[in-house]
């Protein structure tokens, strides 16, 4: 009985790991890798398990990283389920649809992007000058049905006349759809068979919505063996969400190896209870400079913790009731899942909002954008005002219209409220934010290219820390030592080398029996259970 470990391992995105029992070959996850588009868009390709001997899968949560791979999962082969909580399922109806809706639209792009430029060196050809701006505009009419379409069957049409190489989705929203049929959610802490002589039993996680620890049972030769897979761990004390587990059920407590992310396995948050007073001073700041806040957010988690700390700031008139716009379809959807999960609410949630007869989620303030049009018009809007626009990491989607719209004046903010991976857009603003060369002062204007043009990032870049959803290096050793659990061995996956490395050195210190697995690698379970290791 094996572990083999296909994703974030030695990274964060792209999370999956597959059990094999001898008999049943279980997935964890089956996410996404995502970064710089050209070696994401190729890992993305390669699914690296023959789909048609998986039994089923289990997801700990519904992050594109994590949830992401499902309809490549399901379109050929595959014949198990996934299974997963009961949010998380809810949640995949639009995660998954916005996904493959992501994938569609970028390769359309894509592929009108390279089209327009071999069309453009043609024409210099033919008239053997530089093509001038009006000749451009001609192309570029030719290519799209408005201002916000393209026109695909004309693209399509040319690229084949022209025997251009034509980029397809990884999957299509159709795709997406028909992926959702094998989903089922369960209720915490209720086993559920997922192979012979295996159950799988969820506890919360506290990361976002429905995420969940995954504790699989498999008994085999008068033998019980355990796995928990965290995915990813939440923090203590956020609002919202219940904290994680630390108290599991008796017959959970032995566990012979622990699959635990690493995202901040060597860094500290700042406390929760600053997240308020860091938010409000970055509103006030900038309203005092008539400027707007712009804040890349995840549409699922990071969005709905923002508008709950935006409607109690609100509320108490802390900061100047400007606008709030969400401007993210699938964030307006994920916000109504949220509402149909109370349950899953913390109790301060319950006393603050609830008990009160108020949504959380709803206030005088808040704007839900829905179409394009009205996100094209609100990058005009010159007042100032709060925009909550996904993808979280700026790579794609309305996030980056509004940041080109937005880097060049100094007036504005742009917050970055969660992690950034290496290679992605949020990480170089992240970067180049922290440099000393700012408007005014010595030194250049730092510059960023967002969809293939240069811009000058004259705004203030600002980073709030504790509104991660990651539990920080802490928080991650309080689900080991804080636990009621007796673990056996740790796998150390999800992080970067550096965080997977530090963490892993740390909890060997305090005698843990740790191993930071490669991509490709596996960990056995012994058969002999020795007994664990209680600091």
């Amino acid at each position: 009985m094996d572990v083999t470990f296909y994703g974030a391992a030695g990274e964060v995105t792209g999370s999956m790991h597959l059990l094999d029992t001898g008999t049943d070959r279980i997935l964890f996850d089956c996410g996404m890798f995502q970064g710089r588009r050209k070696v994401s868009r190729e890992k993305n390709k390669i699914f690296p398990i023959d789909r048609s001997k998986i039994t089923n899968m289990i997801l700990s949560h519904a992050h594109i990283d994590h949830s992401g791979r499902i309809p490549v999962l399901t379109g050929d082969g595959f014949a198990g389920r996934v299974v997963t909580t009961r949010p998380t399922a809810d949640a995949l109806n639009y995660m998954l649809m916005d996904s493959g809706h992501i994938q569609e639209s970028d390769a359309q792009y894509l592929n009108y992007k390279s089209l327009r430029t071999f069309l453009h060196k043609l024409e210099q050809n033919n008239v053997n000058h530089k093509v001038s701006n009006k000749e451009k505009n001609n192309i570029k009419k030719m290519l799209k049905k408005n201002a916000y379409e393209l026109n695909i069957e004309t693209i399509h049409k040319l690229q084949k006349q022209h025997e251009l190489d034509i980029i397809t989705p990884l999957y299509t929203m159709e795709e997406a759809r028909r992926s959702l049929d094998f989903i089922d959610g369960y209720p915490f802490q209720y086993p559920v068979t997922i192979g012979e002589n295996t159950t799988v039993k969820f506890y919360v996680a506290g990361h976002i919505l429905g995420s969940a620890f995954s504790i699989v049972t498999v008994r085999k030769e008068g033998k019980t063996y355990r796995i928990l897979y965290t995915g990813d761990v939440g923090r203590f004390g956020k609002p919202i969400l219940k904290d994680p587990t630390l108290a599991f059920d008796e017959e959970d407590r032995d566990i012979d190896l622990m699959i635990i992310e690493s995202t901040y396995g060597d860094r500290e948050h700042e406390p929760v209870e600053d997240l308020g007073s860091r938010l409000k001073k970055v509103l006030n700041d900038t309203f005092e400079r008539k400027g707007s806040v712009i804040i890349p957010s995840f549409a699922y988690g990071r969005t709905q913790e923002l508008i709950y700390i935006l409607h109690e700031l609100y509320d108490k008139g802390e900061v100047p009731r400007r606008p709030v716009y969400v401007d993210s379809p699938l964030a307006s959807n994920i916000t109504k899942v949220f509402g149909e999960h109370p349950e899953a609410y913390d109790n301060e949630t319950h006393k603050a909002f609830l008990e009160k007869g108020e949504n959380p989620f709803q206030f005088d303030k808040i704007r839900f954008v829905q179409t394009v049009p009205e996100s094209m018009q609100l990058t005009q809007d010159s007042s100032s005002h709060v925009v909550i626009s996904a993808s979280g990491m700026c790579e794609a989607g309305r996030i980056l219209h509004h940041l080109r719209y937005g880097v060049h004046n100094s007036n504005n903010t742009i917050l970055l409220v969660g992690y950034m991976a290496e290679h992605t857009l949020g990480r170089r603003i992240q970067e180049l934010g922290a440099r000393d060369a700012r408007p005014g002062e010595k030194g250049e204007v730092p510059e960023i290219k967002i969809l293939g043009k240069t811009y000058p990032l004259n705004a203030k870049v600002e980073k709030i820390g504790g509104f991660s959803a990651h539990g920080d290096k802490h928080e991650l050793e309080k689900i080991i030592t804080g636990s009621n659990l007796r673990i056996k061995k740790i796998g150390i996956v999800h992080g970067e080398e550096s965080q997977s490395a530090a963490f892993a050195n740390h909890l060997q210190q305090k005698g843990y029996d740790t191993i930071i697995p490669k991509p490709g690698g596996k960990i056995s379970l012994q058969s002999n259970r020795h007994k664990p290791v209680i600091p």
